[in-house]
């Protein structure tokens, strides 16, 4: 990197452009977007999932995702205190048990962010207390057979839940986890 500068910058997002200098010596540049890693927790229970609904304005529709998020723009912490975080507000949910079943980028070719992927077991029941950006959100328990109906049928488009379902199978698949 020769040079860097800050496009945009919000208490979400931050666009970047960077100068570079690539391997065979050309010089251009390369605007991605700078954001905070977040966590999704994929809460399990009774061979099924507990699944949220809001309305996404880059998509101009509502679909359905475990739930994730970041830290608000002032908190840090650690990826399993989002997890337990982010599972609370959205479901009202507490798990007994998170465990860690992977780590990927979002979008490796146009953002910086990461997302960790936490299995929740051991859930109990409480209230959500959900952000203001997130007051139209629904919150169902669907088994495994509809939640692959949901991503055949366009009820679920989110990439990031389906890799978490896919880090999942992966590690039933080798007897790492049991749901």
């Amino acid at each position: 990197m020769l040079a860097s500068g800050v496009v945009y910058s919000d208490a979400w997002i931050r666009l970047r452009k960077d100068e570079i200098e690539r391997r065979d010596g050309s010089r251009g540049s390369y605007a991605f977007i700078d954001k905070p890693d977040f966590a999704l927790v994929i809460p399990a229970d009774n061979d099924g999932f507990h699944l949220v609904e809001e309305y996404r304005y880059p998509i101009g529709r509502r679909s359905w995702s475990f739930p994730q998020g970041g830290f608000p723009h002032d908190a840090s912490g650690e990826p399993a205190e989002l997890a337990a975080l982010e599972l609370a507000q959205e479901t009202g949910l507490r798990a007994s048990k998170l465990t860690p079943i992977g780590r990927l980028s979002t979008a490796h070719g146009m953002s910086s962010q990461y997302g960790y992927y936490f299995l929740a077991t051991g859930l109990t029941a409480g209230d959500p207390d959900r952000e203001v950006e997130e007051q139209d959100m629904r919150h169902a328990w669907v088994d495994r057979a509809e939640f692959e109906q949901m991503t055949r049928d366009g009820r679920i488009v989110d990439d990031s839940t389906l890799a978490a379902y896919a880090l999942l199978l992966v590690a039933e698949r080798r007897g790492e986890i049991s749901v």
